[in-house]
């Protein structure tokens, strides 16, 4: 029940509770989704509930793929609601803005109707446009192609297999393929207009140009995220987390060797 909010019939209470329970966990799977480790996840939940919301007592548990919600009203009634996670990327974006809204509630609680709008807000927030994006992954893979020893030729072909790798990678996301094999297939379809592009001239060395390629797809934050979750004490999740940050590096590995090993690179 939310705080200096006048008693409610029970079942009123608790569809409120419930509406409340809702959209904090919609905060939660909007953090976990967006690549923030298990502890920020836990403790944004636990501060809205106590802190916030005036709930007696909140247990939150939360691996990459679930996160668990119970709580105890002032009453002594017990709720308890689940959310599946099928689905995590990372932008940082929208962290900092559920992070911005939380420190709005500590400030002042919202009502759900409110919450609900405030959230959606948050997940609706318009994401950075798909040509900067490929642009940015131009720059990028030219700027580590050169980095690592390659010519300024290299750096013209590898900023054009990284929009053809954005664009394979935004493709496979519309086909909804699970993460390791999407960078599988992106991997490989960088690797081959790489070989193609540089027999015919347009590049010098298909490895510097490939290098560029492989460090926009290196889940270097999954990995870093995972391991922050083990120093804290998360060991399930960081686990799982490097778990999965390893299968994506061998995906990657094996898409651009495949196509290496057949075209002879």
């Amino acid at each position: 029940m939310a705080q200096g909010q006048a008693a409610a019939p029970p079942g009123a209470a608790e569809t409120q509770d419930g509406a409340l329970l809702a959209c904090i966990l919609d905060m939660g799977e909007l953090l976990l989704t967006s690549g923030a480790e298990v502890m920020r996840v836990e403790d944004t939940l636990t501060r809205l509930l106590c802190m916030v919301y005036g709930f007696a007592q909140a247990d939150v548990f939360t691996i990459t793929s679930s996160i668990v919600l119970t709580v105890r009203t002032p009453e002594g009634r017990a709720l308890t609601q689940t959310r599946r996670i099928r689905a995590r990327d990372t932008d940082l974006g929208r962290v900092e803005r559920v992070n911005a809204l939380s420190r709005r509630l500590c400030a002042g609680p919202l009502p759900p109707e409110k919450f609900r709008q405030a959230v959606e807000e948050v997940r609706n927030a318009p994401a950075y446009p798909d040509a900067a994006q490929c642009a940015m992954y131009a720059v990028i893979s030219a700027a580590f192609s050169v980095f690592f020893g390659g010519t300024l030729r290299d750096a013209a072909t590898a900023a054009v297999s990284g929009m053809l790798l954005f664009g394979a990678l935004r493709f496979c996301q519309r086909l909804r393929l699970n993460g390791i094999l999407q960078s599988m297939l992106a991997s490989a379809l960088a690797a081959l207009a790489v070989m193609l592009m540089v027999g015919f001239g347009l590049g010098q060395n298909p490895d510097k140009i490939i290098i560029g390629n492989i460090m926009l797809l290196i889940p270097g934050i999954a990995l870093t995220t995972s391991l922050r979750d083990m120093i804290n004490g998360d060991t399930i999740s960081g686990l799982l987390g490097l778990s999965e940050a390893v299968l994506k590096a061998l995906a990657i590995a094996i898409g651009f060797a495949a196509v290496l090993m057949r075209m002879g690179g």
